[in-house]
């Protein structure tokens, strides 16, 4: 049975989990995010990547949709990123939001993710914050 996670109550202040095309966006150096989003990076340690977020890179990359430096999680360490390995309790946190059921499936992972860990979530996808938890946080801004 997936343990209960209280999402609502679940706000890290000091750090955060980055979407994956926010992760692209600080690989890339450009200029989407929000003032707010760059300072939040730049001043809440860690900021943190997922395993998931590698995992979506890659096949993107794969699928030839996508080009990434080789070595992604050495480059992602490099810019002061921490790796947060996917783990069980991520996946049974997934069943806290119904509401992403038809959604896509690395975007589910990474809120679990967030949610389980109490971390802020930066992210640009409308869906994502449309769920209106005070701990998803719009990227451009």
């Amino acid at each position: 049975m997936p343990r209960s996670v209280p999402c609502s109550t679940r706000i890290s202040g000091s750090m955060i989990l980055l979407d994956t095309h926010v992760l692209l966006w600080v690989l890339r150096g450009e200029d989407r995010l929000g003032s707010n989003a760059a300072q939040s990076i730049a001043t809440r340690h860690p900021a943190h990547y997922s395993s998931v977020s590698v995992m979506e890179m890659t096949i993107k990359a794969m699928q030839g949709r996508l080009e990434i430096p080789g070595g992604v999680c050495v480059v992602l360490d490099d810019v002061g990123l921490r790796q947060l390995p996917w783990v069980g309790e991520h996946a049974e946190a997934m069943g806290e939001f119904p509401e992403l059921a038809g959604h896509d499936p690395f975007d589910r992972a990474l809120v679990a993710q967030a949610a389980a860990e109490q971390l802020t979530f930066l992210t640009a996808d409308r869906r994502l914050l449309a769920l209106d938890r005070p701990w998803i946080l719009d990227a451009t801004r």
